[in-house]
């Protein structure tokens, strides 16, 4: 038979297959072998190992870290520096004081006319040096010879005045007596008696009255004479003429108040020095104290002197103590007017000690040095008084012999332990 026509045949169901109705389960694309499970595992198991190791390493370098810190910390705390010191010196007996001024004459004035009248001579000029009572200029009045010479003979007339009123005097007390005994005897009134009493004593206050007048004539003889001495202008003192305002026949007024200034004079054998010196330095100052002159111009040479005087307190508003100083100088090289520098050697009447300023700290605390005790350092509070550069004076807070730091450690604290560096020996004063 022909297998056209005929349907096909139906192979056998696969016992593998499943049944018809039962949903098949997804399969992959692309299968994976036995092979590649394999490097799978292997790889993810390197990573893993990978990753252990990263971690194991940075366990181990924080650890390392961590261990390096601990001992540079316990390096740190038991570091011990080493560190330079100088020890601290007191001061010494005398306060050294330098302080500006201006050098002024022993002996100054202004010297006006007491005479009016025209200059008629003029002996001296600005730089004449002179002597007590010699002759500046000479003045010309002469109106003051005439009022001499009216006032001598109203003196003469006074006193034959005087004389007159003796005479007087003198018989009005015979005439007195005689009287009083008349009318004792009843031979004259006592009307009689009582006016030749009065008028003995009448001429008695009438010759006060001219003797009187004779002492005032005379007083005003004297002051005519004496301003006849004073036409002739004398020096006051030994000195040096410093101004001139007059010349011959200029005209000169004598008034209380605008009288003519002719000269100034001083006497510089002896210059004065005023100066002002502060409370903190002035304890101790007094007459006697030795004191040394410079001028800036004149380097090498000093002037010395010594305090004359001091004012017995203290300038309110600067807190300073007036203090003049007196400076020979008989070759004349000091001049008034002269700047100056001087410098008083005090006594010293409080203690204070030097200290180097490396040693000084200065913080929040205020100034602090840092001292020495056993290698252990101590932080003491210092009160400086004077700053002199390379050391300051202080008066507390240390005592003579400490050993201070210098320069020391900004991390340097109370009870540190530090260690003491030996001063080289070349080095040691």
């Amino acid at each position: 038979m022909s297998d056209i026509g005929q349907a096909p045949l139906l192979e056998s169901p696969d016992k593998n297959l499943p049944e018809r109705g039962t949903p098949e389960p997804d399969e992959p694309k692309f299968p994976i072998s036995k092979g590649g499970r394999s490097r799978a595992r292997l790889l993810g198991l390197a990573v893993l190992l990978l990753l252990a190791g990263a971690l194991s390493l940075g366990v181990w370098r924080h650890y390392a870290q961590h261990q390096q810190v601990m001992i540079a910390a316990e390096q740190r705390r038991n570091f011990v520096p080493s560190v330079r010191t100088e020890a601290v010196a007191a001061s010494g007996s005398v306060i050294r004081v330098e302080l500006p001024g201006t050098t002024s004459a022993f002996d100054a004035a202004n010297i006006y006319a007491r005479a009016s009248g025209y200059i008629s001579k003029r002996y001296v000029d600005i730089g004449s040096r002179l002597r007590a009572g010699q002759p500046l200029v000479e003045i010309t009045a002469p109106e003051v010879d005439d009022q001499i010479a009216q006032a001598e003979a109203t003196l003469v007339q006074t006193k034959a005045s005087l004389r007159q009123v003796g005479s007087n005097r003198e018989l009005a007390r015979v005439t007195n007596a005689r009287t009083t005994a008349l009318v004792g005897e009843g031979w004259a009134t006592k009307q009689q008696g009582d006016t030749d009493r009065l008028t003995y004593e009448a001429q008695q206050h009438a010759a006060q009255v001219a003797e009187a007048n004779i002492q005032a004539q005379q007083a005003q003889l004297n002051v005519l004479r004496q301003q006849k001495l004073y036409q002739q202008v004398v020096a006051p003192f030994d000195g040096v003429v410093t101004q001139r305002n007059v010349d011959v026949g200029s005209l000169v007024q004598a008034d209380a108040t605008n009288g003519t200034f002719l000269f100034t004079m001083m006497h510089s054998d002896v210059i004065r020095i005023q100066l002002y010196v502060p409370q903190d330095q002035a304890f101790g100052l007094a007459p006697g104290v030795d004191a040394v002159v410079r001028v800036p111009e004149m380097p090498d040479r000093t002037f010395p002197g010594k305090v004359t005087m001091i004012a017995d307190a203290l300038q309110p508003g600067t807190r300073t103590l007036l203090t003049e100083i007196d400076v020979p100088n008989p070759d004349g090289a000091l001049t008034p007017g002269t700047y100056c520098t001087v410098v008083l050697r005090v006594p010293r009447k409080t203690p204070s000690f030097i200290v180097p300023a490396d040693a000084v700290i200065f913080n929040q605390d205020g100034l602090h040095v840092a001292v020495v005790e056993n290698g252990t350092v101590h932080m003491h509070i210092i009160t400086i008084t004077r700053d002199f550069g390379r050391e300051v004076e202080v008066r507390n807070g240390v005592t003579n012999g400490d050993q201070v730091i210098l320069n020391p450690p900004v991390d340097l604290e109370e009870g540190s332990k530090v260690e003491v560096r030996p001063v080289p020996a070349e080095a040691r004063p």
